[in-house]
Parts: C-alpha cells; structure tokens; sequence
C-alpha cells in the first residue's frame, strides 16, 4: 500500500510536528503567564479579556502561531501517512520535545525515571517506524 520512501518522508515530516509542537508548549505556558490575574464577574467579558490578553501578546502568540503551523503539517501528512505510526510518532515525541525545551528554559530536570522513560518512548517509537519499512 505505502512504500518504504513514502513512509519515511511521512515519519520525517510526523518528528517535524512532535519538535513545532513541543518546542513550543513551554513558551506558550511561559506567554500566557499573567492570565490568571484577569478577573470579571461576566463569563463572557472574562472570556473576551483574557482572548485579548493572549493574542496582544507576542509572547504568547509567536509561539502559539508556530504550534499551529505544526497541526497544519500534521494534517498534511495525515492524507498519506500510515495512522498506526502518525498518533505514536506524534503523540509521544511530542512529550519529549516537550520535556526537552523545558529544560532549555530552565524548568527542573527531568528526574532517572522519566528519562527512563523517554529512552523506552524512543525505542519504540523507531520499532514502530522499523516495522512499517
């Protein structure tokens, strides 16, 4: 149905959403910092001020943006890519790209247990990749 090339350009373009969206979950945490400080007894204007507050927000809407342009590609790739390798590839490269540009923030250290963690993400997801080829 699929040949190799396809899915590995398929599986490059999976790891390329997992780094726009994970790279970008901690500045999007860090941009919307402050939100919480917004408070209206009207749902409706709470709602409107913190949307305003967010999107004049660079710090929050650079971030945001990019993370966005990363779903784009994800649906992209979805039309030829073999749905039992996109959710993992995804899903969990996602968390490690998360955890990782959290440490670049200088968010705490993953502790041995999720690094353990992340190796077995990594090893199965390339069985996973391996697998399809």
């Amino acid at each position: 149905m699929y040949d190799s090339n396809d899915q590995l350009v398929n599986a490059f373009w999976l790891v390329c959403v997992a780094v726009l969206w994970g790279g970008t979950n901690p500045f999007i945490k860090k941009g919307s910092q402050g939100i919480e400080k917004i408070k209206h007894e009207n749902p409706i204007k709470q709602f409107l001020s913190e949307l305003i507050f967010l999107f004049s927000n660079w710090k929050y809407l650079l971030p945001f943006l990019v993370n966005q342009s990363g779903s784009v590609v994800y649906y992209i790739t979805l039309s030829s890519a073999d749905l039992s390798l996109a959710v993992p590839i995804t899903n969990s490269l996602t968390f490690i790209f998360t955890s990782l540009s959290s440490r670049l923030l200088g968010e705490k250290i993953p502790n041995r247990e999720t690094c353990i963690g992340m190796l077995c993400v990594m090893v199965g997801v390339t069985l996973c990749v391996v697998s399809k080829i």
